[in-house]
């Protein structure tokens, strides 16, 4: 792909018609392109479960990560280069993390042709919190630290050890590579010694209690291979299986007393393989088959399949694994050229072709659930071909289950984009289900104490809940039909919910979300739902943060920390909601938008959170006073007080009567008489992120705000309200009409104003273009210019038709192709390409599995065929934007 003629083009047509605007602060300095990778993010933020420390990482644009550790106590911090993955022991006494080697000192190995196993690896780093000291170990490849105990830390580290081979010449070299399974190394943290298990292969440590089930492939006869259980404080390693054969899968309890693994012992070569599930309590004396090959409870033929790995509930009664039908196999003794390779589309499968052949890879490992009851000693097989998917709670403890089958639904689907199905209960106990509804269009969820199957149903515009003992479904929120759905959506399909915030204990109650209020609702439907919070009136979102991770329904007398946004000023905040008595107090307000999901250490009222804004960077902030004080912590890019940069407002304009907003971004030093060159980037609605800032970096496909600011463009961004039918003329109102309005304030040069916008907003960019040469150029990323021929395309990606999205979402044309042919035409940019002067850039990958890139080639060749100024790029092997670094700073 020759690239050099097409990047000339684009800067001449780009800096030539917008040229770059005088700085406005001579003391600051604009932003280049290479500033990229000087720019901070802050990830993986934790805390301490006493809340003395919090440590994050410093990650840059291109580069390496520095860790940073805080105590709060005495506000220092410290940093250690290089370092990630870091993890606090449940005893609040040591930082443990990984020590990488310098990115430039790997990438020069590699231009040096290095092999990758001769590459310098990773360090364990273990730091005292209490002394200051740091030990470093050299060689690692993972570590785990216990979550809800202590003393101990687990890791493994390399091992590559190599059978020589001298040849005739009597040299040696390296004969293949036969590589060990990696040690496991139990290292007690108080007095640094050390227990080391060869050759390990797969491990897994016990939630809240001292115990680990380890499989290793042995080292010789006086170590052999096989699943052991290891505890920590005895250094006692507990021999569960040890016959011939292979393991996986393994899985152990929360209190680290029973355990589980799957097992392949027999010595045939059969292809399918005849795996079993081994099962190990601490009253037996080896781990002992509970399943296998040709159990009465697997339907017949069926197998244990090793691609559903055991997985106990929390309280340790369930066991979940997976069994799976025979697979098609094929006639291995059949050459190449008898091998029939065709694809048979029958036009009355449920699935298209397209679909299932996407899905193959997983369908040949689909596996479909069974349980065992480790108390009783039953199996239930829950899933079958019929009832293909399942849900339950997230412990597993529920003896319920909820199945689905989608299959009655299936075919319509693809012009629906709906995903319909009918819903039953297995009952664990029993073994019997029931049906609870047919063709509910969402998830049906079990309540946190089993009660309920609970779901929304967008046809309703409401939630429902059926009862596990009376079996009823009840409407609970009938009196709030069209509250508690998307007031917004305007798609011709069925609104959306804005969620729930959790259940009460015992489920006495469930927290239902509208636009604006939290409304506590009745399962029963019997008492009328309450509201709790009273924000419609005054225009505040309020949304519930829960600190608790671990938390599975809300305590009645709790008080709960509710997210605040305010619609007027796209301002947000904090407020405390005490259930009890209703009271509502709001704790914190700024001109900025805060962090939704703050960080709260479990032992302590510390909490991290942000603050954000157009100018202000996400730095961390602590208070451990509710917000009634906070301190900033971080200061990740302090380098950003030295470039010009940018102020964005809300604008607003009147168009013909209506009102219509957008977001206007000027640059520093901005003076209303000049002439300011303009970038009109937009894609749906963006007025509610008035107060996110916006990162430096090569985005994959939109401009960066305060790159642009920062020479000196100003930026539009219009919000577009739809009308059903007529996306193109929805667009292409509310961008015109904005940016007519800021051309005749006075400070827009309206010979250099450029649009831009990706897939959605690339498609809008191209209908644009059609109707007006107001802009001096475009770009047009992924866009779907023929509606017709993009109506019978494919997703790749997905393997869908793409009729859903004309008739039912995000294109609104609110119809099929046959019934309003001249919507289809009416809003494909191409059968108006001829209208096109304006010079474009198009953007579209060959590996795009949202739009077919053929879109983005119909476009060109149109453009390219009427003589119109126009440039396409595509980056191979990519999907719908640029994901690889090299590729994203070059776009």
């Amino acid at each position: 792909m020759a690239i050099s003629r097409t990047h000339i083009c684009i800067l001449t047509l780009f800096y030539f018609l917008f040229g770059v605007a005088l700085l406005t602060a001579q003391e600051r300095r604009q932003m280049e392109h290479e500033d990229f990778r000087i720019w901070n993010t802050i990830e993986n933020t934790i805390v301490s479960n006493d809340g003395k420390w919090v440590s994050w990482e410093i990650e840059p644009g291109e580069g390496d990560p520095t860790l940073k550790l805080y105590h709060v106590g005495t506000h220092t911090d410290q940093s250690f280069h290089r370092a990630s993955s870091a993890a606090f022991t449940h005893d609040n006494r040591f930082l443990v993390f990984k020590i990488s080697p310098a990115s430039d000192t790997i990438r020069e190995l590699r231009r040096q042709k290095v092999e990758k196993e001769d590459l310098p690896g990773d360090s364990l780093a273990i730091y005292a919190l209490s002394t200051g000291q740091l030990t470093i170990i050299p060689g690692l490849k993972g570590f785990s630290v216990p979550v809800e105990w202590s003393g101990y830390l687990v890791y493994q580290a390399e091992v590559n050890q190599m059978t020589a081979d001298t040849s005739s010449s009597g040299s040696k070299k390296a004969k293949g590579k036969k590589k060990q399974d990696d040690p496991l190394i139990v290292r007690n943290l108080g007095s640094e010694s050390e227990d080391t298990i060869a050759s390990v292969k797969t491990y897994r440590i016990a939630k809240s209690a001292d115990g680990i089930i380890l499989h290793t492939t042995g080292v010789d006869s006086s170590f052999a291979a096989g699943v052991y259980k290891y505890t920590c404080r005895d250094k006692a390693l507990f021999p569960l299986s040890t016959k011939s054969g292979t393991y996986e899968g393994l899985a152990i309890t929360e209190n680290g007393e029973q355990m589980a693994f799957l097992g392949d012992l027999d010595t045939s070569k059969a292809r399918v393989r005849p795996h079993s599930l081994f099962y190990f309590t601490e009253a037996m004396d080896s781990a002992e088959v509970v399943a296998g090959p040709g159990a009465s409870w697997i339907p017949k033929g069926w197998h244990i399949s090793k691609n559903n790995s055991p997985a106990f509930s929390e309280n340790g009664k369930y066991i979940h694994f997976g069994t799976a039908p025979p697979p098609v196999l094929q006639d291995t003794s059949l050459l190449d050229d008898e091998i029939v390779e065709v694809e048979v589309w029958h036009y009355d499968d449920p699935v298209l072709y397209t679909q299932q052949n996407v899905r193959v890879k997983d369908e040949r490992k689909r596996t479909y659930l069974s349980v065992f009851d480790t108390d009783t000693g039953q199996f239930r097989q829950v899933e079958n071909e019929g009832l293909r998917e399942s849900s339950t709670d997230r412990e597993r403890n529920s003896r319920y289950i909820v199945t689905y089958t989608l299959e009655p639904y299936a075919k319509e689907s693809s012009w629906t984009g709906l995903r319909e199905r009918d819903a039953y209960l297995t009952d664990l106990e029993t073994g019997k289900k029931s049906l609870i509804a047919k063709r509910i269009e969402g998830n049906a969820r079990l309540s946190p104490s089993f009660k309920y199957v609970y779901w929304y149903n967008a046809p309703d515009s409401s939630w429902f809940a059926y009862s596990v003992t009376d079996k009823k479904i009840r409407d609970i929120t009938p009196s709030l039909k069209m509250l508690v759905a998307d007031e917004l959506n305007d798609r011709p399909m069925y609104a959306g919910d804005y969620g729930i915030a959790g259940w009460l204990d015992d489920d006495a109650g469930i927290l239902v979300y509208d636009r604006y209020d939290l409304w506590l609702v009745d399962p029963e439907g019997i008492r009328m739902p309450h509201n709790l919070t009273n924000g419609r009136e005054e225009g505040i979102t309020y949304r519930y943060i829960r600190l608790d991770s671990e938390e599975r329904s809300i305590d009645p007398e709790k008080n709960l920390l509710l997210y605040t946004f305010y619609h007027s000023d796209k301002s947000a905040g904090y407020a405390e909601l005490k259930l009890e008595n209703g009271r509502l107090s709001h704790l914190l307000k700024g001109q900025y938008r805060y962090d939704s999901r703050p960080v709260k250490a479990k032992e302590a009222n510390t909490i991290v959170f942000t603050r954000e804004s157009f100018r202000e960077f996400p730095d961390l902030r602590i208070t451990r006073d509710l917000f009634k004080s906070a301190r900033k912590i971080s200061d990740a890019n302090p380098h950003q007080a030295g470039y010009t940069w940018g102020n964005i407002e809300v604008y607003s304009w009147d168009d013909h009567g209506k009102k219509r907003t957008g977001l206007l971004v000027k640059p520093d030093g901005f003076d209303p008489a000049k002439k300011y060159p303009m970038i009109v980037n937009f894609y749906e609605r963006s007025t509610d992120g008035l107060h996110t800032y916006r990162h430096p970096q090569p985005h994959r496909s939109t401009i960066n705000y305060p790159f642009y600011t920062s020479r000196g463009y100003v930026i539009f961004n219009p919000d577009v309200d739809y009308e059903i039918g007529y996306p193109g003329k929805s667009a292409y109102e509310a961008v015109v009409s904005g940016t007519e309005a800021l051309v005749s304030e006075g400070f827009i040069d309206e010979q250099r104003i450029g649009l831009q916008g990706h897939s959605w907003g690339g498609y809008q960019v191209a209908h644009i273009i059609t109707k007006t040469d107001m802009f001096a150029c475009a770009e047009s990323g992924a866009p779907v210019v023929n509606m017709i021929s993009a109506y019978g395309g494919i997703r790749w990606g997905t393997g869908m038709s793409r009729m859903f999205q004309y008739e039912h979402t995000q294109s609104r044309l609110g119809a099929t192709l046959w019934e309003r042919p001249d919507l289809y035409i009416q809003n494909s940019p191409i059968f108006n390409a001829d209208k096109i002067n304006t010079p474009v850039l198009i953007l579209h990958n060959d590996n795009d599995g949202a739009v077919p890139w053929y879109q983005g080639i119909e476009f060109f060749v149109a453009m390219r065929r009427l003589g119109k100024p126009a440039w396409m790029l595509y980056y191979n092997d990519e999907p719908h934007w640029p994901l690889k670094l090299q590729n994203r700073k070059d776009f």
